[in-house]
């Protein structure tokens, strides 16, 4: 039966240059489910906005992105602030794949493509901060400025670790801010290496950061960072792999629905992996926002 029109957004540059290895299996697959095809090729930044804002005023059903977390986080700001809003479906293609994690989109991207037919429209929390919308994670501080630096060589080459090299060298400069926090409960103030916003239960591949966390459970995930000597942070390490963080004395866990951060002096913001902005800034989960294609979700995910 014909589904009407599915946009493929790819970026020929994200994967190692994968994504033309996958597209025609991409398109078989849309088209075996009963969509026609218009292919789509970034060729700039925000591209992947545009041609997914167009899909959605032009009234078609799906739009599939094919590339890193930063073609994801375009098509998903092309989406979010329309009216009519089509399912979003992801092939992850890039070095965390944060929030495929979350969804139990297989990593793999022939795997991911080849599950499409039978994934669900999940309907899924966007955060929104500032006029941005964000996928998976908002990161303000020092150790956010210092992964906003890690060289794109160093990415393609190294993955995750090239950010976790990073940021270690950050924490242990003990370089921290000011910030206060006003959310739900009230308001923090206190002294600060970072402090994370997220959607989901994974940041930057570890998938207990958040623990319990739901991709639809309306809630931003808060951590704050608020000092870390080198045995302080061996020791939350291994909480971090085994998704007890909350109970570090140098970790506070705040669980919101909007949150508005300040700090003494304007810091940058790092958005889903990109520059967005300085602080001060508001945030807010916008709760169940689109239906993305993904497995069935288990018990507590």
């Amino acid at each position: 039966m014909e589904k009407g029109k599915a946009v493929f957004i790819l970026n020929p540059s994200s994967g190692k240059e994968l994504a033309e290895t996958y597209r025609e299996l991409c398109i078989r697959v849309l088209e075996e489910m009963g969509y026609s095809v218009e292919v789509r090729a970034t060729e700039k930044e925000g591209d992947a906005t545009a041609f997914a804002r167009e899909a959605a005023r032009s009234g078609h059903p799906l739009v599939v992105a094919m590339g890193g977390d930063g073609t994801v986080n375009e098509a998903i700001n092309g989406l979010a602030g329309e009216q009519d809003r089509p399912d979003f479906a992801l092939i992850p293609l890039g070095t965390v794949n944060d929030f495929a994690r979350a969804l139990s989109i297989p990593l793999d991207p022939e795997d991911a493509i080849r599950g499409l037919p039978e994934f669900v429209a999940r309907p899924t929390d966007i955060g929104l901060a500032g006029d941005r919308y964000f996928m998976n994670i908002l990161a303000v501080g020092s150790l956010a400025e210092g992964v906003m630096d890690v060289p794109v060589g160093e990415k393609t080459r190294f993955g995750p670790l090239a950010y976790a090299a990073h940021g270690l060298q950050t924490l242990l400069s003990d370089e921290r801010n000011q910030f206060t926090i006003t959310h739900d409960g009230g308001k923090w103030t206190g002294q600060a290496s970072l402090v994370l916003a997220a959607l989901t239960n994974s940041v930057g591949g570890f998938e207990k950061m958040n623990a319990g966390a739901r991709t639809d459970d309306g809630l931003l995930h808060l951590t704050v960072i608020k000092q870390v000597k080198l045995p302080g942070l061996l020791k939350m390490s291994a909480s971090l792999l085994l998704g007890k963080l909350q109970d570090e004395g140098a970790v506070e866990k705040i669980r919101t629905t909007h949150a508005h951060i300040e700090t003494d002096e304007p810091l940058s913001c790092n958005i889903d992996g990109d520059e967005g902005g300085n602080t001060p800034i508001a945030i807010k989960v916008l709760r169940r926002h689109l239906r993305i294609l993904a497995p069935e979700p288990t018990e507590g995910e």
